[in-house]
């Protein structure tokens, strides 16, 4: 009999092919298809006369690519010839009802895992203690700062409201706001704070919505605008760049922001005969034909200058036919040198990234669901594609990271699907992914490592048979271990040992009903999981503190329910979650209805004393944030302000 306490689940079904979807996709990488151009080609967009991108007084550094066997291919004209073969299947006439594919009901025999024999006791791996980045976000990679609409530098707190970026002086024994400088042109903002430089990233409303080939959303291009902050009291705008691609992620590395940006289709107007969508097809057809490489690779507008090319064709890596197609564009710049732009980009479709300090991970991710497009070209009748090229794999493409430069090294393929950009982890040589389920997969998850060869990525470890039916919630990784929970009905916490990459092994596991949605070590004895489970009252939010003192045998020392219909919001942002080691002390942002608090858990003696303080209400609670300062002090910054919270 189902668990009364636990939530509904929705039943899996058998995969069912869906007319009008492309099928069978393969994202292989084809190395050496690095295309170049000539000054003479026609069709390659404003050049200066030395063949090179004219650039509005803004510099386009030329990225490079690693392998010598990713040689310069023959021309714009090729890769415009590679766009459009690869576009051309997308265009269907099909009805504008769409689908999904769910997951398959797989049977699947296998036994749970048991740690190897002659393996008790110890585990070479621990957990390390992570403690929020030095602008004040809790980041996924000490070292790699990520966007956030509140950063410090101690002294300064820098906030975006309502579309200013506001200051507040925070070194006295109140919250002092200093001032308010219009953020132009700029929606969504979030900031990155280097020095005395913020970059603001986010959405210019002005520009043209983007439509990708792995989204039926239609996405707003993405801006930026840098700002002078050495008064903080008068900040300055020295600088705003719109693009016309999507923002997929911003990253800090040091000085260096680098802008992962998804190019959009081109926009295919056509005028076909009224419901005739065989003559529709058509059209579209005829004008994906007549598109230039202009339409296809994204621009760069800088401080309302004219649109200039963002990347130049030699620096555009070219997947197979079958890859999803879109370009994916890397631009990495110095804070203080916003217009010297190192660009290179990959011709393929994707918006799952992960940053290390030395090494960027981008990854197409085979599933088990379609995401065929609802509209697109034509307004209706359309297309469908996979959110990557092998329903049943993951493709995977590894870039080193050089001062701005942004270098490809390998790519490869691998069985199974991608959960998030936390499913991905990079150590030493070696990318280690955790996988869910697909048609390629028994019905379980895997953890995988991956190492380079030449410029392929090879499957070098594997570890099958985690979670048999349940779904990966949360992963955590560290320098050889990695914990795992995946969910059902309970919560397996497993412990890979990743000591030996090319022998990924199990230490042990723990089943606890519930789930972790977020993880957080506290050091190489606890580790706190955010995430939900049932109480007294009924199913809700909850916060479990593990000891991991001993890997082959982790076990939960207590647990705090947060009430029937709580939400713990740092599952879905890690951002509302801060970690004080000094007075081990957690803060994380709790909803319950339309109410929002901050939690106040400390820990002693294995347990877990907590206090709720009413800090929000409604839409407002997401943006809580809690920014921890170097002498000890918490701000929080709320919808009505920033003021220090009472520990």
């Amino acid at each position: 009999m189902p668990n009364p306490s636990t939530p509904p689940r929705s039943t899996p079904q058998r995969t069912v092919l869906v007319a009008g979807v492309v099928t069978g996709l393969a994202a292989a990488f084809v190395a050496g298809a690095v295309v170049t151009g000539s000054a003479g080609d026609d069709r390659r967009g404003d050049r200066a006369s030395d063949g090179t991108p004219a650039t509005d007084g803004r510099d386009v550094v030329r990225a490079s690519f690693t392998d010598a066997s990713l040689a310069p291919g023959a021309g714009c004209e090729e890769l415009l010839d590679s766009y459009v073969e690869r576009a051309l299947p997308l265009v269907r006439a099909y009805d504008a009802t769409y689908f999904h594919r769910l997951e398959g009901d797989v049977a699947n025999d296998a036994g749970p895992l048991a740690p190897l024999a002659g393996e008790a006791g110890r585990a070479s791996g621990s957990t390390v203690r992570q403690v929020n980045g030095e602008t004040g976000t809790n980041v996924q990679e000490a070292g790699v700062d990520e966007p956030d609409t509140v950063k410090t530098d101690g002294e300064t707190l820098f906030r975006v409201e309502d579309g200013e970026l506001v200051t507040y002086d925070v070194s006295g024994s109140e919250v002092d706001r200093l001032t308010a400088l219009d953020l132009p042109g700029l929606r969504d903002a979030e900031l990155l704070l280097a020095g005395d430089t913020v970059v603001a990233v986010g959405t210019d409303p002005a520009g043209d919505p983007i439509t990708t080939s792995t989204s039926y959303d239609e996405l707003l291009p993405a801006r930026t605008v840098v700002v002078d902050v050495s008064d903080p009291a008068a900040p300055e705008v020295t600088s705003a760049t719109s693009y016309d691609a999507a923002l997929v992620a911003a990253r800090l590395h040091g000085s260096v922001v680098r802008l992962v940006l998804q190019a959009g289709l081109p926009d295919l107007e056509v005028a076909p005969p009224p419901r005739d969508p065989q003559g529709e097809a058509d059209e579209l057809r005829s004008a994906l034909r007549a598109t230039t490489i202009e339409d296809w690779l994204p621009t760069a507008t800088v401080d309302g200058g004219d649109a200039r090319p963002l990347v130049d064709c030699e620096d555009v890596a070219v997947p197979d036919a079958d890859a999803p197609v879109g370009t994916l564009a890397v631009a990495g710049f110095e804070v203080a040198e916003p217009g010297d732009t190192s660009v290179t980009a990959l011709a393929v479709d994707t918006g799952l990234v992960y940053a290390a300090p030395d090494r960027l991970v981008v990854a197409t991710s085979g599933g088990p669901r379609w995401s065929p497009w609802s509209r697109g070209w034509g307004g209706g009748w359309c297309c469908g594609s996979l959110p990557a090229g092998d329903p049943g794999s993951s493709r995977v493409y590894s870039f080193a990271l050089d001062g701005t430069d942004t270098l490809f090294t390998a790519a490869g393929d691998v069985d199974g699907a991608l959960r998030d950009r936390w499913s991905i982890d990079a150590a030493d040589d070696t990318i280690r992914l955790a996988l869910g389920p697909t048609g390629a997969t028994g019905q379980f998850n895997s953890v995988v490592t991956l190492e380079e060869d030449g410029d392929d990525l090879v499957e070098a470890g594997r570890l099958d048979g985690l979670g048999v039916g349940e779904q990966i919630t949360s992963v955590r990784w560290f320098d050889d271990l990695a914990i795992v929970v995946t969910f059902r009905q309970v919560d397996p916490l497993y412990a890979v040992d990743l000591s030996a990459p090319r022998r990924p092994r199990l230490l042990g596991e723990l089943k606890i009903p519930g789930f972790s949605g977020y993880l957080h070590p506290l050091g190489s004895m606890r580790l706190l999981g955010y995430g939900e489970g049932p109480s007294a009252d009924g199913w809700g939010a909850q916060l479990g503190l593990f000891d991991v003192t001993d890997l082959t045998d982790v076990s939960r020392l207590d647990v705090l329910s947060f009430g029937r219909r709580s939400v713990a919001n740092a599952v879905a942002d890690p951002r509302q979650f801060t970690w004080l080691p000094d007075e081990r002390t957690a803060l994380s942002v709790v909803t319950r209805g339309n109410n929002g608090y901050v939690s106040v858990s400390r820990f002693a003696g294995g347990r877990i004393e907590n206090r709720m303080v009413q800090t929000e209400y409604g839409d407002e609670i997401r943006d809580v944030r809690l920014v921890p300062l170097p002498d000890g002090r918490v701000v929080v910054a709320t919808g009505d302000g920033a003021d220090f919270l009472a520990l």
